[in-house]
């Protein structure tokens, strides 16, 4: 009987975690450049899952045939997106991104035969361009794929802190 209670702060305690892991937040690993020089390969990001109120410029976490992607949130349901030398237009207005460390080819939203960003979907980019594999190939992202936001940066130490 006193093994059990000695026991039972540590499993709560286990328990407690793993609904935090599982339904709260998450640690995630960058894989890959297609986020340069916003993130890096290997760095350590602290995923929020209860964030669902996502608008642009909110770092991502999406499942995506199987891997799960991180990319940056660029347009929102009902949004006209063009990519037209190298600048980026949502809704006919120019959008300053000072966060991309490579340009685009030209892109507009109707190449995924859509006029606008369809409901409960997001349009996603890499911040480098050049290498990212991201909306421009693989669709709008459906809001039931978004595993949550990215709201710190962990690893390496002497990058941690907010990423925005």
């Amino acid at each position: 009987m006193k093994i059990i209670k000695e026991i039972i702060p540590y499993i709560i305690i286990l328990l407690v975690v793993l609904i935090i892991k599982t339904y709260v937040i998450a640690p995630v690993r960058v894989d890959g450049p297609s986020m340069d020089n916003t993130l890096a390969n290997n760095q350590i990001l602290i995923l929020n899952k209860l964030d669902k109120d996502i608008t642009y410029n909110d770092i991502i976490v999406f499942n995506y045939d199987g891997d799960k992607l991180i990319k940056r949130v660029i347009g929102l349901p009902g949004d006209n997106i063009i990519i037209k030398n190298g600048k980026l237009y949502i809704n006919d207005k120019l959008v300053e991104e000072d966060y991309i460390s490579s340009e685009t080819n030209d892109f507009n939203i109707s190449n995924l035969g859509y006029s606008t960003v369809p409901d409960n979907t997001y349009f996603v980019l890499g911040d480098n361009r050049e290498v990212s594999y991201d909306s421009r190939y693989i669709g709008v992202i459906k809001e039931k794929d978004i595993v949550g936001t990215i709201i710190y940066r962990v690893f390496p130490f002497d990058k941690i802190g907010s990423i925005y």
